[in-house]
């Protein structure tokens, strides 16, 4: 009998398919393992461009457009943390729906084509709510966190164990078919690790063999530990991981970077966070330059930190500098820039997998790796130049190649310059808030005033007030605490221009002050420092006097050794200027009550709302006042937010939804807030009667709150004559390089999100000019029809190209001869009528 090779075929794979459902092997099953070059997966290795990406920071409706911005900007990799608090809120109640749906949101990640990395933990700072542990944790009896301590390794394996066998039994791991290539245990311990001396020696070693043995079927890693135990890979977090990390603690395992910092996340009164494409891109090359082949950006989408997530201090707003800004919006150049560097990149692969690596310095800050393949076309190098002012001219292999400072030239067959990373090919965008017509329509306002309580209010009375984390237990930002004072007129001050002084010394966060029920002052501290003191003039009287004091938490710790024994609230008060001198009344007596009236009736939702009394509200209004309002849903489908600048400190709900802490009244050093616009996902919407309610604690004016969609339809390119042209005029065929468009120059490129259309140029200037996208001016030097040339090019479409040629500017005149021509276009994207 004669069987064709087809029928052979079909015949084994059809007893391979019967083996593996006799095995339990799953479809789409890929082993991962590693060596001292790379993770190999399915026996291939992979060159990994990962980001970090946090579900419980969007909405699933926004996780689709995420994930598939992510892979098209060239990542194959995300990874996130599992947020232990928000999954355990109380000790064996679990969450895993809406936007804390792990499973649903790795199985996205799988569907989209991309491989996954599973940060469990536990601890996982990330500016998260006491670092991802739910705060009944810190009760248990005798713990020690993050220590060779039974009650924590008890706690933190059952834990574990249950996310992993979540994951198997949803078939999530790569042995299984799923996407994760990779699990994280532990959190940057070295840090603190010396804190525990012994202790921290012996809980590395543990974690590391305990979650080995949970039989997840990946790679474990635990980031910025040298001495992570085998099998788990040490790994790096930074800026500059290419030139910090001091490497694996083994030679046979990969370098790899799970933080490469894409900005810095921001906190109340920071000032703006930035960090250029430019310095991302060259960390990057520099890094796979040398022997890195898995680069993360943390984050890569920051999102928001809806509701009381976020830890101390810390902003709703998070990493909105990161490529997607925090609506999931591409924030260009980064998300362009760091897209075609993926692309230089993977031109390279070949060569930085079977290449032997080489060096050769070419002076101080000059240098070209390279990695070859002898008897092939098979070579790719990078031509460094690091000082960070001065360009350099590097000579390499009998050819010339200018280098701009702190730059980085990849020659995917060491020959040709394909991208270079301060020169910025990518279009750039700016990001417009328009103020929605339909939903700030007729909007009324109305408030009702929260209660001052009094003693006879409160039903937990002690000597002194309580600590603050203790007696709030993470339940609510707000506690009350009240005395009263019997003071006599021979107590009180003679002169008139003698005024006592309430004097509280408080250990952080906040603090309001009431006095026989008037709003008197407030006071804060900062994430840098905590503690505060608080001292206001206040005019008591003679007989019973009520103060009451609501003190705050803004977010619990998030890092640091001994978290467990941290503290905040009221550490002393004092009366000063008393005929009888300074009163200390800390021991004086307390009630005290968790939460405020309107969050205990939940008067931010439907139900709640009707619990309270409502009257109509005009301008500011006084201290603890709630707002309430309805809307419609904005136009179009951009995201939506509300500006808040009229206000000074509360949170705000919209149909009962928590959307986080806003805090306008603690400037910055620029004299502005940190955030004034809050994100208000559109999948919490309904097509009407919104109901929006504020809780606003010392005075704000809501009239003056607006509904705003947000954009970044504005784009703009600016190419010079010596930029490189764009990494897509090559490919790589045959082990060669070769150019796959007619001409290879470079050009402006511009393409509108959305499928928008360029509906106008609003700049256009081929010779000098000066500023950035959003806010250009002209130069000294311009072609005249710089305009008209853009337009030819561009009116109407979706994407466009313009060619970087003087003849087309100016005819060849030679006008302005003696500089350097740069081009920049700035356009209007909208929709095409």
């Amino acid at each position: 009998m004669v069987v064709s090779g087809q029928a052979l075929i079909a015949a084994v794979l059809s007893l391979l398919v019967s083996y593996a459902a006799a095995h339990g092997i799953a479809k789409g099953a890929k082993t991962v393992t590693y060596d001292g070059r790379s993770l190999i997966v399915n026996g291939r290795r992979e060159l990994l461009f990962s980001g970090s990406i946090h579900y419980p920071r969007s909405t699933p409706e926004m996780w689709p457009d995420i994930l598939q911005k992510a892979k098209h900007g060239g990542l194959n990799l995300i990874q996130t943390y599992v947020f232990w608090n928000i999954h355990e809120p109380v000790e064996g109640q679990f969450n895993f729906e809406g936007n804390y749906d792990l499973v649903k949101f790795i199985k996205l990640i799988g569907d989209y084509g991309l491989y996954a990395t599973l940060r469990i933990g536990p601890f996982i700072e990330a500016e998260w709510n006491h670092g991802g542990f739910p705060y009944w944790l810190r009760e248990v009896p005798d713990i020690i966190f993050r220590s060779y301590n039974e009650p924590f390794k008890y706690h933190m394996e059952k834990y574990s164990r249950m996310i992993i066998e979540m994951m198997k039994e949803a078939k999530l791991f790569a042995p299984q078919g799923g996407p994760i290539i990779l699990a994280q245990i532990e959190n940057e311990y070295n840090s603190i690790q010396l804190a525990y001396r012994e202790l921290g020696v012996q809980y590395v070693q543990w974690a590391g063999k305990m979650a080995v043995g949970l039989g997840a079927g990946v790679p474990w890693i635990m980031c910025k530990q040298k001495d992570a135990p085998d099998p788990v890979i040490n790994t790096c977090n930074g800026r500059h991981c290419g030139d910090t990390f001091t490497g694996p603690n083994r030679p046979n395992k990969p370098s790899l970077w799970t933080e490469n910092w894409t900005a810095q996340y921001r906190v109340f009164g920071d000032p703006p966070s930035q960090r250029a494409a430019e310095d991302l891109a060259f960390s990057v090359a520099r890094f796979i330059s040398k022997n890195g082949t898995l680069a993360n950006y943390y984050m890569y989408h920051g999102g928001t930190n809806f509701g009381r997530t976020g830890s101390s201090f810390v902003t709703t707003r998070y990493y909105d500098e990161a490529p997607l800004d925090e609506y999931g919006l591409q924030r260009e150049p980064k998300w362009g820039h760091l897209k075609d560097l993926h692309s230089a990149l993977r031109l390279c692969k070949k060569a930085l997998f079977t290449g032997s690596p080489g060096v050769e310095k070419l002076g101080k800050d000059k240098e070209v790796r390279f990695y070859e393949k002898p008897g092939t076309h098979i070579c790719a190098a990078f031509l460094t130049n690091n000082h960070s002012r001065e360009a350099a001219t590097l000579t390499f292999r009998g050819e010339e190649y200018f280098l701009p400072p702190h730059s980085i030239s990849i020659l995917p067959d060491c020959k040709t310059v394909v991208y270079n990373t301060q020169r910025v090919v990518a279009q750039h965008n700016a990001r417009n808030f328009v103020k929605s017509k339909i939903a700030n329509k007729n909007l009324k306002w109305e408030m009702s005033q929260e209660p001052i309580p009094v003693m006879t209010d409160m039903k937990i009375l002690t000597k002194s007030p309580m600590e603050l984390y203790n007696f709030l237990k993470d339940r609510s930002d707000y506690a009350w605490f009240v005395t009263s004072i019997e003071l006599s007129n021979y107590d009180l001050p003679m002169k008139k221009d003698i005024i006592p002084v309430l004097q509280i010394s408080n250990l952080g966060h906040a603090m309001l002050a009431f006095v026989n029920g008037n709003f008197i002052g407030s006071a804060h501290g900062s994430n840098v420092e905590k503690n505060f003191v608080f001292r206001k003039p206040v005019k008591f009287k003679a007989g019973t006097n009520y103060i009451a004091l609501l003190c705050m938490t803004v977010g619990l710790p998030n890092s640091g050794a001994y978290m467990e024994h941290r503290y905040a609230g009221i550490h002393s008060v004092q009366i000063l200027g008393l005929n009888t001198g300074t009163l200390d009344i800390t021991n004086n007596g307390w009630g005290q009550q968790v939460g405020v009236n309107g969050e205990h009736v939940k008067a931010y939702t439907q139900g709640g709302s009707h619990r309270v009394q409502w009257t109509a509200a005009k301008g500011k209004g006084p201290a603890m006042t709630w707002y309430k309002t309805y809307f419609d849903m904005p136009e179009g489908n951009d995201p939506v937010i509300l500006r808040m600048t009229s206000m000074a400190k509360g949170m705000a709900w919209v149909n009962g939804k928590n959307i986080g802490r806003y805090w306008l009244s603690y400037l910055s050093p620029l004299e502005k807030p940190s955030q004034s616009e809050y994100h208000v996902p559109r999948a919490w919407l309904k097509p009407s009667d919104n109901l929006l309610v504020i809780f606003e604690e010392t005075g704000g004016n809501p009239e003056e709150i607006e509904v705003e969609l947000v954009n970044r339809d504005t784009i703009c390119s600016i190419v010079t004559e010596y930029h490189p042209p764009h990494v897509k005029s090559w490919q790589r065929h045959d082990s060669k390089i070769r150019a796959v468009v007619d001409e290879v120059k470079p050009k402006g490129h511009l393409k509108c999100p959305n499928y928008k259309v360029i509906v106008k140029v609003d700049f256009a200037s081929f010779g000098n000019p000066l500023g950035a996208c959003g806010d250009f001016e002209m130069g000294n030097c311009t072609a005249p029809n710089s305009k008209k040339v853009v337009e030819q090019h561009c009116m109407g479409k979706t994407t466009c190209e313009i060619p970087m040629e003087a003849g087309i500017f100016d005819g060849n005149s030679g006008a302005c001869s003696d500089i350097t021509k740069t081009l920049a276009v700035q356009v209007r994207c909208g929709r095409k009528v």
